[in-house]
């Protein structure tokens, strides 16, 4: 029997671990984000199906996350790196 991946979201990947991108939820246009279709920029930012990211450092409880994709790095709100569906590895 073989068990199927565990999925979860990348606000609560720890920091130093790596995951690949699994899937980005949709979100609505205008709720907390201003306006934002905040899915589309975190893919135009390289957060796609297939791509490897690591969780450099969480900051305080409700405060920014700083990830790394590719060669770069970039601080996300927790609620951007909940529509984030990830494999850690």
């Amino acid at each position: 029997m073989t068990l199927a991946p565990t999925l979860t979201t990348l606000d609560s990947l720890k920091a130093g671990q790596s995951a690949t991108v699994i899937h980005l939820a949709p979100n609505a246009v205008g709720g907390r984000d201003g306006g934002i279709d905040v899915s589309r920029r975190l893919m135009e930012l390289g957060f796609v199906p297939g791509e490897r990211i690591r969780m450099l450092k969480r900051g305080l409880p409700g405060g920014p996350l700083a990830v790394k994709v590719g060669q770069s790095t970039f601080a996300l709100r927790r609620f951007e790196a909940a529509l984030v569906s990830i494999q850690p590895e």
